[in-house]
Order: structure tokens, then sequence, then C-alpha cells
């Protein structure tokens, strides 16, 4: 176990591909109900990590994306990686984040979409959390947005770091 902040990793050797798969998986539903396309384009990837604070930030990801494209829009998962490190991507096409709104958006209770209260939008720590697993990993976590184009997330987590 390694504390980093606030966060205790409790690391092992799994198949990012197959946690994907089955966080995807468990929003299969709201794919459907929503009439969002999605689309998978992942490569086996081996990391040593906490393998349910991975699956957590997944979670966050994929629930954005989800919340934020309408009706008939697309979502697509990436997982692409070499020897020292994996990248997962998440795209959408969904309404996007303003430029302004993107240098906050990984603040705890910052809501890029002021319209979206308590009660539709959740608590506004999704992605605070999110970046918050990625750098305990040692990652880094990006993103790049336009309004009504949509946004794109794009974690690099390290395959093996030894220190952590």
């Amino acid at each position: 176990k390694y504390e980093s902040g606030a966060l205790t990793l409790d690391k092992t050797e799994f198949n990012l591909k197959e946690l994907v798969k089955r966080v995807v998986g468990n929003f299969e539903k709201e794919f459907l109900s929503k009439n969002i396309q999605l689309e998978l384009k992942l490569d086996k990837q081996i990391i040593k990590a906490d393998r349910d604070k991975i699956s957590q930030m997944i979670v966050n990801l994929i629930s954005n994306a989800l919340k934020y494209t309408n009706a008939g829009g697309k979502v697509i998962i990436e997982l692409t990686g070499d020897n020292n490190k994996a990248e997962l991507a998440v795209i959408d096409n969904g309404i996007g984040i303003a430029e302004e709104d993107l240098p906050y958006i990984f603040e705890r209770f910052y809501r890029a979409d002021k319209s979206r209260t308590r009660l539709t939008g959740g608590a506004g720590i999704g992605l605070a959390i999110t970046k918050a697993i990625v750098e305990a990993h040692k990652g880094t976590i990006e993103v790049e947005s336009e309004i009504n184009v949509g946004t794109k997330f794009k974690v690099i987590l390290p395959k093996n770091n030894e220190e952590i």
C-alpha cells in the first residue's frame, strides 16, 4: 500500500482493457436509453495500479461523457500504450466545455454548466476525484473541448511505477 495525500493505493497488476470493458458494460442501458453510440478501440494494456480507484476514474469519465452528450450522439473510448505507459481517452461529441471554464473543471464543486443544480448535476466533485486518482498514480490528465463540438479527456498512466 502507498499513501499519496489522502489516497491509499492498493496496487495489483491487471489488464486495463478488461477493466474498461467491465465498467462500460455497467453503462450499457444508459447508452441505449439515450441512443448514444459507443465505440471501443481498446488495446490490451497490463498496468500495476489500484484497480478500484482506476475503475472509479473510468466511471467518472464515462458518466460525464454520457451526461453531456445528447441523444443520437457518440462516445469513443480508446486505450493505447507502449512499454512504459497506458493512454486512455474518452471522447464525446456532446455539449463541450467553454474555454474559460477549462482551467477550473478539475476543482472541487466547480460546475462549467451553471444551470445544473445539485439534483441534476451531481456534486461537482467527479473530475476533482478523477484528477486526484490519476495524480496519485503519477499520471496525467488532459482535456480538450469545444462548445457544441465535444470533449476529449486523455489520461496517461505509467504501467509500472515502482516508487509507488
